[in-house]
């Protein structure tokens, strides 16, 4: 998720589940090819199993950031056609390469003839006003064809004008069955459904039908939810962590980040909603969020939001 899922937010995130897969936010070709790779790709090994996610429709570049990727230690490359952004749709890529399937194809081609690791692809059911399912199974026939055996599929329509990136996320329809028929239709490929998950026993509901699921703004703003995924989905008997162990390992990752000059707030920004739905919840988002409070306990932040979070 843009401005989101960055390395602190992942390694976050793997505190409280050893077995999902995690996913960069989107990062262009052009900041790859011509900015600071290290910021944008560095990761904690900690965070595999861990997927690049690309944005971009130039298959020799795409090719290149894929090699970068690979390289850089990434386990999947993730090519975004869903993105609705009408910043993204300027630059070409995002959703609207949803209108240019043979464009998608040509992209997979190069990036899966420049890598060993496997080259997936995310995006959605279809265009503005466009609600056939003739129009994603079209899709992603040629994208399979092209070698592609694994969608991340976005059950909605990605509307490239007239609604914002958030409204994307909530006004069109979701249409799971779409999803359900293209697992039935393409049985040697993989599907992954997102959109509108809000708990884990609705994904292992979902799971009767697809392959698998990805949660997004469910699991960043609920980020506990995480801690039950091992154990349900993944049948793992390990107990899950306590919150307190999950902050007081983020405690311990604060001091290491603090060597290499990162804010506390980089990583503390993305722990706000740790204790969601908990009593005093408002209290931990409330310090966490105060830059006094920051200022004042430094890398002992986390450790000092906590006592005042259980004293209440």
């Amino acid at each position: 998720m843009m401005d989101c899922t960055d390395r602190h937010c992942r390694y976050f995130h793997r505190q409280l589940s050893r077995r999902a897969r995690l996913y960069t936010e989107m990062i262009t070709t052009g900041a790859l090819l011509h900015g600071d790779v290290r910021r944008h790709l560095d990761f904690d090994p900690a965070e595999h199993p861990l997927a690049l996610q690309l944005g971009g429709s130039d298959p020799a570049d795409l090719a290149r950031c894929a090699k970068l990727g690979e390289g850089w230690g990434y386990t999947e490359i993730n090519l975004n056609c869903g993105c609705p952004s009408e910043r993204v749709a300027r630059g070409s890529f995002g959703a609207c390469l949803m209108a240019e399937p043979a464009l998608v194809a040509e992209c997979v081609r190069a990036m899966r003839d420049a890598v060993r690791v496997p080259v997936t692809v995310k995006h959605r059911i279809g265009l503005d006003r466009t609600e056939a399912y003739g129009f994603v199974r079209d899709f992603v026939g040629a994208v399979h064809d092209a070698g592609c055996a694994a969608f991340l599929v976005h059950a909605r329509n990605a509307w490239l004008k007239g609604l914002s990136p958030k409204e994307n996320r909530e006004v069109p329809p979701l249409r799971y069955a779409y999803v359900h028929r293209l697992r039935a239709e393409f049985p040697s490929a993989t599907f992954v459904l997102n959109g509108g998950l809000r708990s884990l026993a609705q994904a292992q509901a979902e799971l009767e039908h697809v392959d698998g699921v990805m949660l997004g703004r469910a699991a960043y703003q609920d980020p506990y939810l995480l801690a039950g995924v091992d154990a349900r989905i993944f049948n793992d008997i390990a107990p899950a962590p306590s919150r307190a162990e999950v902050v007081a390992r983020m405690g311990r990752y604060l001091e290491r980040m603090a060597v290499n000059e990162i804010p506390p707030r980089a990583v503390t920004g993305h722990m706000l909603g740790l204790y969601h739905g908990q009593p005093n919840a408002r209290l931990w988002r409330r310090h966490l969020s105060d830059p006094a409070f920051l200022a004042r306990h430094g890398t002992a932040t986390l450790c000092a939001a906590e006592a005042v979070f259980a004293a209440g």
